[in-house]
């Protein structure tokens, strides 16, 4: 039996990591044009450089191929957030030896470090930003359940990232911990593709600072240095 249009179940694989990137590529350069119901099959096929064969091969139908394009977007986006984490705890730890035991670092560094990276992706796939934007609140939308899985993991990294900053510091209890991280994690879209859109001339920096008061308001305060 089939896979219902927008499940992540992967039908029919891409061969390489190469043709799913240039698929990935053509479809949010057309998406960002025209929109996602814009867009034909043949077009993303002649824009990536593969047969229409090849598309249907891979993945069957454009809704499944749609489906897929996202959960490769997310799995972009997620490894660069858990990589920036573990960049951002090094990144800290000079900074935080006074306050953290030398087993632990700076989960406010490491927060710091994925919205950079969040920022980063946003500027470099604005057209994956906006699909997200507009697709993932419309209802009905035929891929609401992509949406709901990829949507649930990346709130799992970021609730993982907020958690480390709940133990390191004293924080605000009467802040529910989802919306906390559903804050965050709008402010990322939101901030960067209204960055990308509307105000070019803000700094990445100033686009991090901007999404890190939220965080910042949830701490009460910063652990006395030892010693």
């Amino acid at each position: 039996m089939s896979a219902p249009p927008g499940s992540t179940k992967t039908l029919r694989p891409a061969r390489t990591a190469a043709t799913r990137q240039k698929l990935f590529d053509a479809s949010m350069e057309l998406i960002g044009e025209r929109g996602a119901a814009g867009v034909t099959v043949d077009e993303i096929a002649a824009a990536a450089g593969v047969s229409k064969g090849t598309v249907y091969y891979n993945f069957g139908s454009k809704s499944e191929l749609i489906a897929q394009l996202l959960r490769h977007g997310v799995d972009i986006l997620k490894a660069r957030l858990l990589g920036a984490a573990g960049q951002g705890i090094q990144e800290g730890a000079e900074k935080a030896e006074d306050r953290f035991p030398a087993s632990t670092r700076d989960p406010l560094q490491a927060m710091e470090a994925m919205i950079g990276q969040a920022m980063d992706f946003m500027a470099e796939y604005p057209s994956f930003a906006r699909l997200w934007v507009s697709e993932n609140w419309r209802t009905p939308s035929e891929w609401q359940g992509t949406f709901a899985v990829l949507r649930g993991e990346l709130l799992e990294v970021i609730g993982e990232a907020v958690q480390n900053v709940s133990e390191a510091y004293p924080v605000d209890g009467s802040v529910p911990r989802g919306s906390l991280e559903t804050a965050i994690f709008g402010a990322c879209f939101v901030v960067g593709l209204d960055r990308q859109t509307y105000n070019p001339e803000r700094t990445r920096d100033q686009s991090v600072a901007a999404i890190m008061a939220i965080m910042r308001g949830y701490v009460l305060k910063l652990p006395e240095p030892r010693g």
